[in-house]
């Protein structure tokens, strides 16, 4: 075995809870039952790493598969990553049956006939999720393990959620593999952004609701109010007023937990209105700006803006 697969090995074990290394070396799969019942689970990470390499030196393990226990890894502690979404988009609404066997080959030789330095693995999983991961090298050194891209693809669906490497020279690359392996045309980041994948996924597979409304206050009711009678009016308003903004935010909402994103973008183009004297607003030319939300959990953060009197 490679010296430099042993110790990316050896350091992949060392990323793992010591009382979840037995599961993830199980679901891997690469060593035995038998060998597995010879791992001493209870000394420290280390020692553990070590043994599970010498026993990795029997079997004779390559890159491929010390790539898919990091694939494993990255698939439990996926919140761990950076996140994008991407869209692809077909020519026409033609619906085509998937070969998972015929992605991979398209796949790969797309990256290929670009940079053969390269370890590309696949791994299936039971919800239809494809997990790819990319190690990058150049046409003069070895792909670096240590700074791979992951891409999730749910077969059938246009919806691609990348991760990508530090060396983002090669995401175009990436992204022309997806369309011509998954027979799409075009692709487009959405700019939405989290470190939680599930949270992506309910979002644009519709697992979740968007359909935010805008806010508008209402004006307190009535004319002239009596001195007397007014505070007392103004307190009846205020809490009609509280128990409408209430309901709104639960039919946009609703009652549970929001899924957590971290970064949306929103392009707006639009021609200013203004008088005859105002020249400089009098333009053809369409108004565009750039806004973009941050925040650890935004949309935990636009439920309460309603609530404190603010227009969402």
């Amino acid at each position: 075995m490679d010296v430099t697969v042993a110790e990316y090995i050896r350091r992949t074990v060392l990323k793992m809870p010591r009382h979840e290394i037995k599961m993830m070396l199980q679901k891997w799969g690469f060593l035995s039952e038998a060998q597995l019942q010879t791992l001493n689970f209870h000394q420290i990470k280390d020692n553990i790493s070590q043994e599970v390499v010498q026993l990795c030196e029997e079997n004779s393990a390559n890159i491929k598969q010390a790539a898919a226990l990091d694939i494993i890894y990255n698939q439990i502690y996926q919140n761990k990553r950076m996140w994008s979404v991407y869209q692809m988009k077909k020519s026409g609404e033609e619906v085509e049956y998937f070969d998972i066997a015929d992605f991979k080959k398209k796949f790969k030789r797309r990256i290929r006939s670009a940079l053969k330095n390269v370890t590309i693995t696949f791994k299936e999983y039971e919800d239809n999720a494809i997990w790819i991961r990319v190690a990058w090298g150049t046409p003069y050194k070895k792909p670096n393990q240590y700074k791979p891209s992951y891409v999730v693809y749910h077969s059938q669906t246009p919806f691609v959620f990348i991760s990508a490497s530090i060396l983002k020279s090669n995401l175009p690359l990436l992204c022309q593999a997806l369309t011509v392996a998954s027979n799409y045309h075009d692709i487009r980041e959405m700019e939405l952004r989290s470190h939680s994948l599930n949270s992506l996924k309910d979002i644009v597979f519709k697992r979740y609701s968007q359909n935010f409304q805008t806010y508008t206050p209402k004006p307190l009711q009535g004319g002239n109010v009596e001195p007397e009678n007014a505070d007392i009016r103004i307190i009846h308003e205020n809490r009609i007023e509280k128990e409408r903004i209430h309901r709104l935010n639960q039919e946009v909402f609703g009652s549970g937990p929001q899924p957590k994103l971290e970064f949306a973008q929103y392009k707006l183009e639009t021609i200013f209105k203004s008088g005859p004297k105002m020249d400089v607003l009098d333009k053809k030319e369409p108004f565009r700006c750039l806004v973009k939300f941050s925040s650890p959990h935004l949309l935990e953060s636009l439920k309460s803006l309603a609530p404190a009197g603010w227009k969402t």
